[in-house]
């Protein structure tokens, strides 16, 4: 069975959330329903559903730091009621993401902080060494957060696949047909 899958891109090549839709003839209820039959039937993923959006996780024996989950959101197509559209998200943990998020505003506000001081010591004639290595040293912090972003990505990246591949085994074990 051939899925349509789109990959969303980008004009850049960082993407940190990688995303993905697939069409499929199905009706919404019915593809929700197969997911919370392989949350019973599996214990090699953690799958669970809330409204119209369904989460896969990596078993808590094997999830890390940086071990990546698959949200997938299922819609009714708009051109057929009797199709669906999933949308399907990797990212880290929510708590991990926050994390990171928290982080960059962090080094942000002090960047900018440190900038004013540097600015308000150099027009007052004063020393501005120290406000300008710390403008400097949040450079380097933000280039250190952000590489660590990618090396944990990279280190996930087994495991988004892992997810992957469960979830279109659930869509090809009951022959789902795609729309091309």
């Amino acid at each position: 069975m051939v899925f349509n899958t789109q990959m969303s891109t980008t004009s850049n090549t960082i993407i940190l959330r990688p995303r993905f839709k697939i069409d499929i003839a199905e009706e919404k209820l019915s593809l929700l329903k197969l997911f919370e039959k392989a949350a019973i039937n599996t214990s090699g993923f953690i799958v669970t559903r809330v409204d119209d959006h369904v989460f896969i996780k990596v078993p808590k024996t094997q999830q890390h730091f940086w071990s990546p989950e698959l949200h997938l959101e299922i819609n009714t197509s708009f051109d057929n009621e009797n199709h669906s559209v999933v949308y399907g998200l990797f990212g880290p943990k929510p708590s991990v993401w926050t994390l990171f998020i928290f982080l960059h505003f962090v080094v942000a506000a002090l960047f900018i902080g440190f900038c004013i001081w540097t600015y308000v010591n150099w027009s007052l004639s004063e020393h501005y060494t120290i406000p300008l290595f710390l403008t400097l040293l949040m450079i380097l912090v933000w280039f250190i957060l952000y590489f660590g972003g990618r090396i944990g990505r990279q280190t996930g990246t087994p495991q988004m696949y892992d997810l992957h591949h469960f979830m279109r085994e659930v869509l090809k074990h009951h022959d789902l047909n795609t729309i091309k």
